[in-house]
Parts: C-alpha cells; structure tokens; sequence
C-alpha cells in the first residue's frame, strides 16, 4: 500500500512552468504512476485542480509541515511519498521512490531553488518542529534515519530521447528561476541523438512555439493531427513537381514533429494516440515522399530510371528500418544510443530531414534529379553502414556472453 502527501500550503508562492503549476504537474505525474497510489491527498489552504481519472483528498492545514506530515504518516500503516507542491519533481524520480522500500529523501536544486522529495516507511518518526518538507528531509538525512537518493540510485537513460539524463528536482520561486528552469527543461526533452535540422537549425522556432501551445493548453494530438495533415498534403504536391510549395508544407510539418513531443513531455500529456499517429507518421510518410519526388522528377513508369531509383530508395529505407530494429531487440535501446560515434553520425544519415535538405540544395541550384541520385546513394550507404554497426556490436556482444 502506497499513499501519497503533498504539502500544499507552498503551490501559490512558486511561478508555473510552460504554464502548468507545480501542483497539478504532481496531480498529472501522478495519474500516470503505475501501480497508481492507493491515497492521494494534498494537505493546504485551497483545494488542488481537479483532474479527470484522478481522485485526490484535500485536507485543509496550515502550520509546520512537519507536523501535518506526521499527522499523516500515524493515520494509516502506509508508505508514504511526500512532496512539496511548490517544486517540480522529475517523474522518474517518483516513480523510484514509489516503487522502493525502506525510508529516502532526495534533495536537489541551489539555493532558493532547492526542494526535497521524501519517501517514509510508516514506523519512521517526522521531526514535528520542521517548517517546510525540504527542513524535514535535510533534518532525516543529518539524523541518518532516511537513506539519501542520489543520481546513481535513479536509471538515467530515457529509451524515447535515446540519452542519458540525471534526475531533476527543484523549486521555482521567481521568475528568473523560471526562465532558468524551461529553458533546461526545454533541451532537457531533446533527443541525444539526432539530425542536424532538428538540433541545430529548428530550436529558434520550435522554442516560442511549444511556449505558446502551452500557453494555450493545446494538446499535442492537435500538433500531431496537424504534421498528419501537412505530411500528406506535401505527397500530391510533391508529385505534381510544385516541390517548393511541397517543401514549405514538408518542412512546416517536420518542425511541428518537434513541436508536439516536447508539448506532450513538458506537459505530461503525451498519450497512447499520440505515440500511435507521431511514430506511425515518422514510419509511413518518407517513402510516399520518396516516390512523389521521383514522379514529379518525370518518373511516369517502372521502366523509367528515375521511379526505379525512387524504388531502390524505399527498399533501402525499409531495410534500414529493419536492421535498426535488431539492436533496439538485443540491446534493449536504439543502435543511436550504444556509442558516441553512433550518436554522432545520427546528425547526418540519411533520415527524412536530411534528404529533405539535400533535396532542398539540389533545387536551389537547379539539380534536383542529381540530388536524388545522391539521396538514392546515400540511403544505400546508412543501410550498410547500420547492418555492418549492428552485426559488429550483436556478435560482440554474444562473444562477452561466450566468454562469461
């Protein structure tokens, strides 16, 4: 049994992040914990949000965190986590301590912005007198009676963002701090591995966009619905031979695919819909782009060279995604995230984004058959070099297991 306490008496004196307030990013991380908490409740002076599928208890308090914690830790034979509403609190770090044993405490942050996140066997005694849950945890820890949690203790890689990413855990009591905060957060949700239009070039646009679609509370399906449309859009367009006015809807939506990721994890409302229409989106659409160009290039039958390159390319493409699939298997993450050689040269395969560019540069200067032929040759090249990565590493690694 798994009861949660949040200190509520501190969410107003705390400035929102991307728009949402500290408290209902817990509410939210919360609703998402599995196995979900058998009690919430927020002890304050006003009522938390209400979120759908959520049932949350408010127990109106004031005075010594401390002492409202204890109070509570006595009510029932639980485990208790408690949090301060006024921090913000990575969810992985919640859902550590929901799922260990024993008494720990986790600090983080400097300064004004340090916060503490506690979880409490029900035989551990809260020192009463301590004023705020941050006062409680350091008070634990100086005492010995709480284990600290540390970067070590929390598993730091993200299989999505196919990167390593400490714990994060802090407070945002002004408005310096929260810049600060969104500004990290923001770069935090970026993938460790990929192509160079995504990392380098879009982030002065994406940046302004997913603040105000957080703003507005606009969900990340209405983003994703609208890269769905665009994608499509930019096919017949592209087989028309408009291929600039299909690369406006093609690049548009390409940064839109930034944009409804970061909205869904900044937010937390990334949902299984939404996983379903982005990656399903990123899989099906680049071949129909593929062939659309090579119609439009004059590729009208099988016999012509041009629609048998486009053909080549969406046989080279599938098979890349075949042998991507096999390290994803073994090694239980994508090939991308195995070294820093391998996460490197992700900014440069070929991937959508970046037969986009190279496409885009051949009609720039009038040769844009000749940028297909290369596109064609470069896909076959990052198919060849994934199969020989991925055969190198699986038997290296069946040979470690040999040996052991």
């Amino acid at each position: 049994m798994l009861r949660i306490w949040i200190d509520g008496t501190t969410a107003g004196t705390v400035q929102p992040l991307f728009g949402l307030a500290p408290l209902e990013r817990h509410l939210r991380a919360l609703r998402r914990l599995r196995p979900a908490p058998d009690e919430i409740v927020v002890s304050g002076s006003t009522p938390p949000p209400a979120l759908e599928g959520l049932e949350v208890k408010w127990e109106q308090g004031t005075g010594p965190a401390g002492a409202r914690l204890a109070a509570f830790v006595r009510s029932a034979p639980a485990a208790v986590v408690a949090l301060d509403g006024g921090s913000a609190v990575d969810p992985r770090l919640l859902a550590y301590l929901a799922g260990r044993s024993g008494s720990a405490a986790a600090v983080g942050g400097e300064g004004e912005e340090r916060a503490a996140a506690i979880r409490l066997e029900a035989s551990t005694e809260v020192p009463e007198d301590c004023m705020t849950l941050l006062d409680v945890a350091e008070t634990l820890l100086g005492e010995g009676r709480v284990a600290e949690v540390t970067a070590k203790d929390v598993p730091s890689f993200v299989a999505n963002l196919r990167r390593d990413l400490p714990f994060w855990l802090f407070s945002v009591p002004n408005e310096a701090a929260r810049k600060k905060r969104e500004r990290f957060l923001f770069w935090s949700n970026y993938k460790g591995s990929t192509d160079f239009l995504t990392r380098w070039v879009y982030p002065p646009v994406v940046w302004p966009l997913v603040r105000l679609a957080c703003q507005w509370r606009l969900h990340p399906n209405w983003v994703t619905l609208a890269s769905v449309i665009l994608a499509f859009a930019a096919v017949p367009l592209f087989a028309a031979g408009w291929f600039w006015t299909g690369l406006l809807a093609a690049y548009t939506m390409s940064v839109l695919d930034s944009v409804d990721g970061k909205i869904a994890r900044l937010t937390l409302t990334d949902s299984a819909l939404g996983n379903v229409l982005d990656h399903g989106l990123d899989i099906v659409h680049p071949p129909l782009w593929y062939l659309a160009w090579a119609w439009g290039l004059g590729g009208r039958s099988l016999d012509d060279p041009v629609m048998q390159a486009g053909m080549l390319l969406v046989g080279f493409y599938v098979a890349d995604r075949l042998v991507l699939a096999v390290p994803k298997a073994v090694f239980k993450r994508g090939l991308h995230s195995l070294s820093t050689l391998d996460a490197r040269l992700r900014t440069i395969i070929a991937r959508r984004n970046v037969n986009m560019a190279i496409f885009t540069v051949g009609l720039v200067f009038g040769m844009a058959l000749e940028a297909f032929y290369a596109i064609v040759a470069w896909q076959g090249a990052t198919l060849a070099w994934h199969a020989f990565r991925t055969a190198w590493l699986t038997s290296s690694r069946m040979g470690l297991r040999h040996a052991a």
